[in-house]
């Protein structure tokens, strides 16, 4: 029966090869719950009193909250190789990664230099003091069917495991997910294929919403008749 119903996924896009690469963790049971938050877009008061009530800057920020529900008993009764060796620790540890920041091998090289090297520093102004380099979190893909598939930032991640395998593998967990949707106003400045691909999501997301939205006139319209005399 699940076979016939969409799954959700988080894709983890990576630069490989000069080409986006993905790592897909699809969700062995889509949530039955999930909760889509809203925040109005902050009013722009810069123009002083008088200024017009329904001027914002930028767009609405939007978060997605839902709990994924992870299993291994189906697979090990299948004989999967991957699952009867580490249970769900391999999905586990995807949407861990998807909070570490991934960096080029030139930053890699600086950061393993600069835990390596002894600090010989004496106070905070001293010349010798290093920065570490700034890391850059994957580009990350949230899909809930086909009108919303939105570039999104893992906001909060807590997992809890209640059943294990002999070898202490995870075998049964629950992982609570809340992700903020990044617009194209978070997007801005970030460059590259992945960048545009994220961007690329976005609009189509918005376009999708706009669509339905202009979809739901013909019920508006038959709705307001009666209710305000001037329509």
């Amino acid at each position: 029966m699940s076979s016939k119903f969409l799954r959700g996924a988080l894709i983890q896009m990576t630069q490989s090869f000069g080409a986006p690469t993905p790592n897909v963790i699809i969700f062995q049971y889509n949530p039955e719950t999930l909760t889509h938050g809203w925040s109005p877009a902050e009013a722009d008061w810069r123009a002083g009193q008088g200024s017009n009530p329904l001027s914002v800057r930028g767009l609405p920020a939007e978060t997605f909250s839902f709990t994924l529900v992870m299993d291994a008993s189906d697979q090990i009764a299948a004989f999967n190789p991957i699952a009867i060796s580490s249970g769900i620790y391999t999905r586990l540890a995807a949407l861990e990664m998807l909070l570490f920041p991934t960096v080029g091998n030139e930053q890699a090289a600086s950061l393993t230099a600069v835990a390596s090297t002894p600090s010989t520093e004496t106070d905070s102004d001293s010349s010798q003091s290093q920065t570490v380099p700034a890391g850059e979190l994957p580009v990350v893909i949230f899909v809930w069917g086909g009108a919303r598939i939105v570039p999104v930032r893992l906001q909060s991640l807590s997992i809890t495991e209640t059943l294990y395998d002999a070898f202490l593998n995870p075998a049964h967990a629950e992982a609570s997910i809340t992700l903020q949707v990044l617009t194209k106003q978070d997007l801005a400045t970030a460059n590259g294929a992945l960048a545009e691909l994220a961007r690329g999501a976005y609009d189509y997301t918005h376009g999708a919403r706009q669509t339905f939205a202009l979809a739901n006139l013909a019920n508006a319209r038959e709705a307001t008749i009666g209710m305000i005399p001037f329509l």
